[in-house]
């Protein structure tokens, strides 16, 4: 075992069990293997080590699902429940997963790599806190009265009103970078607003998902409200996306895929809610804060690994202070320590597999083959681990395509600037707009630019700070719709007008 790999003798008696047992996916309430038979292997990055396997779903296995999930809401236990009974089925479930957090973080630390603190933080109490907020919700979905004139019938006097409605199954699709969290963001409205869905979270990370089935089951959640299904994206997520008894998709993941979901979708005529790829710029202008600022800037990025969609992977700086915040920043990177998850004291574990680090050194081979220059980092470390070292690069171009094209892991392009209307046309530069960031103590400075930035969600003198009362979403090849918030609480209901004449 190499110092990088986890200790597994170190995890809870209850993620050791959970490990080790054999895993089945939630169908209609009961737990199931693939009709097939065939299982999928899961591993834990810091060794790269087979922890488990699990059933790889098939169109059958997703059929089923997807009939189970249009029985419930078909039946009057859940569509037709009273909201408040929503609210505290939820809230119940909130409590469980609080009650589990110890665990959760676990099993999501060894199955991600992604840090146990991290873990704890952001996958397992923001979704407490999330469930909470979206249970919460569930009580104040409305409508509203409208005054309407009828001109051409003006001897008749009309009453007018809109209500919001569930708007069905939801076929959700989630990615490895944030594992439960991400399945919590999509179920959160689902249950809020009534619908029922069928779920499938990405076949490198499916363990918390389906140890949250458990909690459903115990929670009292009606059957097949929630369905939870593992398998490849190729199989069993194009299965979901087709489905004709789908009423919306729901899908985070790269930009290519979601593309072609978006097409499917436009095709059967089904709603859809798209988070997709970024290559956020970060701008620090002159008059900056770089006691925040450079910090602020190395987080953006080595945050999570770099496997954030909103990560700041472009970080632009004023010419006149620009030699002293990449050496700020490359100065973090350096020291950071690289080790496994549950580590207390790593501070940046693996990527998500071997693949994933394959990719991201193609990325900085090519940096270096087009002239750019490795400030920190640049290699893979060796071993049976998934690891690449934080890695910022500075003589690059905006045409590079470690500029351009969304990298996902830790790897930090860092370019001058003079002029603030010029590094604005250049931050937009790219075809994504999912986050911006930008860094001044001028107010002037941030209202006039701010609008100009290409992105759905902008930050200043911070950056990947989400809160579950803002809508998350991004624009050109980032996405379509939002997350959180009430924005949410809307993709997944639909308008219905009713005029009754009086």
């Amino acid at each position: 075992m190499s110092n990088l790999s986890n200790d597994l003798s170190t995890l809870g008696q209850a993620a050791a069990n959970f490990i080790a047992s054999k895993h089945r996916m939630l169908i209609g309430g009961e737990r199931e293997f693939a009709d097939s038979g065939e299982t999928l292997p899961v591993y834990d990055p810091s060794s790269g080590e087979e922890i488990g396997r699990v059933p790889s779903a098939g169109a059958s296995d997703v059929d089923r699902a997807v009939i189970a999930a249009r029985a419930a809401f078909e039946r009057d236990d859940w569509a037709n429940l009273t909201p408040v009974k929503r609210e505290r089925l939820m809230l119940k479930l909130a409590d469980l997963l609080e009650i589990n957090a110890q665990e959760f973080s676990e099993l999501e630390s060894v199955n991600s790599g992604r840090g146990l603190v991290n873990a704890r933080l952001f996958d397992v109490d923001l979704s407490v806190d999330y469930l909470r907020y979206m249970a919460g919700w569930a009580t104040k979905i409305h409508g509203k009265t409208v005054g309407i004139s009828a001109p051409y019938m003006p001897d008749s006097n009309f009453f007018a009103y809109t209500t919001r409605e569930p708007i069905g199954v939801v076929a959700a699709i989630t990615p490895w970078n944030v594992p439960l969290g991400q399945a919590i963001w999509k179920l959160s409205p689902v249950l809020a607003t009534g619908c029922t869905v069928v779920l499938k979270p990405a076949e490198q990370t499916p363990l918390t998902a389906l140890r949250f089935a458990d909690l459903i089951e115990e929670a009292g959640i009606p059957k097949g409200v929630i369905n939870i299904i593992t398998g490849y994206g190729y199989s069993a997520g194009a299965a979901m996306v087709e489905h004709p008894d789908i009423d919306k998709i729901s899908f985070t993941g790269s930009t290519e895929i979601g593309k072609g979901i978006g097409v499917v979708a436009a095709q059967n005529f089904k709603k859809c809610t798209l988070e997709l790829g970024g290559k956020s710029p970060v701008i620090v202008l002159e008059d900056a804060d770089l006691q925040s600022a450079i910090p602020g800037a190395a987080w953006a990025i080595f945050g999570n690994h770099g496997q954030n969609c909103c990560a700041g992977s472009r970080l632009f700086v004023h010419h006149t202070i620009y030699e002293k915040v990449l050496e700020g920043v490359a100065d973090i990177a350096k020291n950071l320590k690289v080790g496994p998850g549950l580590d207390p004291e790593t501070e940046m574990g693996p990527l998500v597999s071997k693949k994933q680090q394959k990719r991201v050194m193609s990325y900085i081979n090519s940096a270096l083959a087009q002239g750019a220059t490795i400030v920190a980092g640049g290699e893979a470390i060796e071993g049976p681990g998934s690891y690449v070292q934080p890695t910022v690069i500075s003589d690059v171009d905006d045409s590079m395509t470690v500029c351009q094209e969304e990298i996902f892991g830790p790897v930090l392009v860092v370019m001058p600037f003079s002029d603030v209307d010029e590094v604005v046309k250049r931050a937009n530069a790219t075809k994504y707009g999912l986050g911006a960031s930008l860094w001044t103590k001028n107010i002037s400075q941030v209202h006039r630019l701010l609008p100009k930035l290409k992105a759905g969600i902008t930050w200043v003198n911070t950056h990947n700070v989400l809160d579950l009362a803002v809508p998350f979403g991004g624009v050109k090849d980032s996405g379509v719709g939002a997350e959180l918030s009430e924005e949410a609480i809307n993709h997944h209901t639909q308008i219905k007008s009713t005029i009754i004449q009086i």
